[in-house]
Order: structure tokens, then sequence, then C-alpha cells
């Protein structure tokens, strides 16, 4: 990896750093913002680090907005144009009877031993416009050689917070780098540690996991340690389909699968989680051959509570859920060709919307591809023509739901329908327009609805 010499700072990150500079002590920023600048990418968030206690940086910045509810931690919020800055002093830490928090926080005045107590390499710098570089720990060089290592000792850093054991993989999956040999067999060791860890924070590490360049590889590799966080991995983990529709055991369809839908959160979840139900449902044919009837809905019950254990808001739960159950709905015709009818479509947005709809559509295209039997240019090719038949359509504004039907409630009820009879005319009028046999106009829909009263 070819490395960036020069550090661009923002103007408020120097303004702090000449400001505890000027008061006579050391700081730094440290950490994530330090690798991203090393890597060329633009840092989310700026942390600085410095020989000055709570008490000083509180006098230092006096006059400025300020959060202090890290400051038992060693860490005081600096707000800047609305931006939080975090600086913290210099510190170790000692004892984790939780696997998360430390049970002591000692002040130190040395950047390199405030480094030491970090959790990887290419994480363990410091920079600071007068001093440059402090690299104490070979960070540089594993980032050059695109490697994650562990400062110090693996196991006891893995054993402080076994969050990292996560955070390996989420690094190694974000920035596609290899695990260093020892961090590996201690990740790998301690992975039942990840128990202990909250759902909030395994989610958060997860997602970003699942949409990085290198998930899948990841996936590949670490299979058992994920299933710590997500128990209906394990199952998968080797499972023969014994069918000859799939080419790959399960783990490795569910893996290409990932692979190949967009990095966003609720479509790698749910590709992760397509076929969980699988085990559960399979039944053996006379010629010994195997099927899962049902493992659409099996798999979206199993989605269901990994979604609420990983606390997802309600909206993401829902739309997971909801794209399990259908992930492999019939989107062909007859000839195995895309299935691009006006009805068809008409009804497949009135049942899901567009986005999920094209959501479903890029789930079919990476459920076949991981099938090892479809190629990904036939797949681009027939996912191209059903979002060009679905653009086309939209373009026309057509009615694909009650809200958009030239009748209401209100029309019918002037007709002497109630209770239930409306709502089952509404929806036979609306089917009507979908296939095409009345336009959706006020009068035309009337007539069609008097023609039929008897049946509702």
């Amino acid at each position: 990896m070819n490395l960036h010499s020069s550090f661009s700072l923002p103007d408020e990150v120097i303004h702090l750093l000449s400001r505890l500079r000027q008061a006579g002590y050391e700081a730094y920023a440290v950490g994530g913002c330090v690798r991203d600048s090393l890597m060329g990418r633009v840092p989310h968030d700026w942390d600085l680090c410095t020989s000055a206690t709570p008490d000083q940086m509180k006098a230092v910045f006096a006059g400025e907005h300020l959060v202090e509810t890290g400051l038992r931690h060693g860490t005081l919020t600096v707000v800047l144009n609305h931006h939080p800055y975090e600086v913290t002093t210099f510190r170790v830490e000692g004892g984790y009877a939780d696997h998360r928090h430390p049970d002591r926080v000692d002040f130190v005045t040395d950047v390199r031993e405030d480094l030491s107590r970090r959790d990887f390499t290419v994480n363990a710098m410091a920079f600071s416009p007068e001093t440059g570089l402090v690299d104490a720990f070979g960070g540089v060089e594993d980032l050059r050689r695109g490697l994650l290592r562990c400062v110090g000792l693996p196991d006891e850093r893995f054993r402080e917070d076994a969050l990292r054991i996560l955070r390996a993989l989420r690094f190694a999956s974000v920035f596609d780098f290899e695990i260093e040999a020892e961090t590996d067999r201690a990740l790998r060791a301690l992975a039942p540690s990840l128990r202990s860890i909250s759902a909030e924070r395994i989610r958060e590490e997860l997602l970003k996991l699942l949409c990085g360049a290198g998930a899948g590889r990841i996936l590949r590799t670490y299979p058992e340690v994920l299933a710590q966080v997500v128990p209906p991995i394990g199952p998968m983990i080797g499972y023969d389909q014994n069918n000859h529709h799939h080419h790959y055991t399960l783990w490795e369809h569910t893996v290409q699968a990932v692979e190949n839908v967009p990095p966003e959160p609720d479509l790698r979840l749910t590709m992760l989680l397509h076929d969980t139900g699988k085990p559960q449902t399979r039944t053996t044919d006379e010629r010994g051959e195997s099927h899962y009837i049902g493992h659409q809905a099996a798999s979206a019950d199993i989605a269901a509570r990994v979604a609420d254990a990983l606390r997802l808001d309600r909206a993401s739960q829902d739309r997971i859920v909801r794209l399990v159950a259908h992930h492999d709905i019939p989107l062909r015709n007859e000839q195995g060709k895309p299935n691009t009818d006006r009805a068809f479509l008409l009804r497949r947005l009135n049942q899901f919307g567009e986005e999920d709809l094209r959501a479903l559509f890029r789930i079919h295209r990476a459920d076949r591809i991981a099938t090892g039997y479809s190629s990904r240019e036939k797949e681009d090719a027939r996912l191209a023509e059903r979002m060009a038949a679905l653009d086309s359509l939209l373009a026309e504004k057509p009615c694909f739901s009650l809200r958009d039907l030239a009748i209401n409630g209100r029309d019918l009820t002037a007709l002497g329908l109630h209770g239930e009879a409306v709502g089952r005319a509404l929806n036979a009028a609306l089917d009507a327009v979908m296939q095409g046999t009345v336009p959706n106009e006020r009068e035309p829909l009337l007539e069609h609805v008097r023609s039929g009263l008897e049946k509702f």
C-alpha cells in the first residue's frame, strides 16, 4: 500500500493542539484519524491525546463549550463549530473484569505508554505538526503490508476488551487486510468471550464488517468466530445442500450471495440470513436429493430473532424480515426470462413498493449467481432488463396502490357499500386497473363496482 506522508489537519484540530502546546503540554492527533490520513482517507473524527491532566485541559479550554461526561477517565470533549473533539490525557489501563471497560485508569506523561494500551498497531500512532509521526509499534509498516496486528500480546488485548475480536474482523474487511498469525490464533481462541458484549456494539461492528471490501474473505475465513454473535451461522458451515440447483455448500452459497449485493447494511444482512432456515426444513426424496420447502418462512423467523437480538431499529427489522421471506419470489415468466409484464410489475409494486422491489431484483441476482450455475454476465443482463422495465413503467406514474386510485371509500359508501365490503371493492377496482381492464378514472371505476355490487 502506498502511504501518504503529508497530513491535512482541520483548522479546529490545529487550534486545539496549539492551545495545548502553548500552555506547555504535549498534544497529538491519535488513533484512527492518523491511520486514515496515512491511507489517504478523510477521517470521520479527530481524537486528540495530551500530557495535560483533566483539570489542566479544563483550564486550557476555559471559555469553550465543554462536555465533561468522560472526565473521570481523562476525556474532555471540546465542541468547536458544532463539532465535538475528544481530548484525552495520556493514560494506561488496568483490569477488565467485564471484558470491555477498564477497572482502573492511570494518567501518564509519555505518549508511547498511551499508545501501548491501544488495540492494533495501525491504530497506535500519533501525530503533531511539531514532532511529526510517533509510531512506536510498527504501524506504518503494517499499513504498507496490509496487515492487522495487535499491540503487544494478542491474548491480553482481547481479554481486556472482547469487542476487539470483532473489530479485528471489521478492520480486516473494511481495509481488506490480512490478520497476523498470532492475532488470528488469539481471536479464534477467545471468540466465545464475544457473548459478553452488548448487542448494540456487536451490531455496529457486524454491519460495517458485512459492508467491507473484504467481507467475503472474512466470512469464509472466520465463520466459527462470527457464529458467536450470529448463532444461526453455525449449522450452515460446511452444510452440503445436496441439490442439483446448488453447486456450493450452504455457507459458501451464503458468502457469495452477500458479496453480490450492494454493500448496504440491510441487503448484506438479508443475504447473510436468507437461507438460515434450510437445515431445519430439509427433506430428501426417493432419489436421495434434498429439498427445502418452506425455508423462506423459517429463514424469516430466524431473521426476526437475529434482528431483534442485534437491537436493529424497527424499520430495519421489518424490512430485513420481509426481504428474507420473499428473497426467491418468482421473477421470471414461463420461458425463464425476466418477467417484465406490466401487470406483474404493478402487482409487485403494490406488494413491496419501489425500493423493496428493486432490492428484491438485486437479491434475486445475487442468489442466482451464488448457485454456481449462472454467471454474473447473465444475471447482470436480467437485472438490467428488469430495472429498465420498472423505470419505464414508473415514468408513466401508474396506479399501483389504493392511495393512487381515482375512487375512495366515500365514493363506495355512496353506492351503498359498508364495512369490509368497501375494502374488498376498492381492492377489486385496484386489481382491475393494474390488469389494464379498467382505466384509473372515476366514472369507469364506479361503473365497474356497480356492475359487481353483489360480489362485495
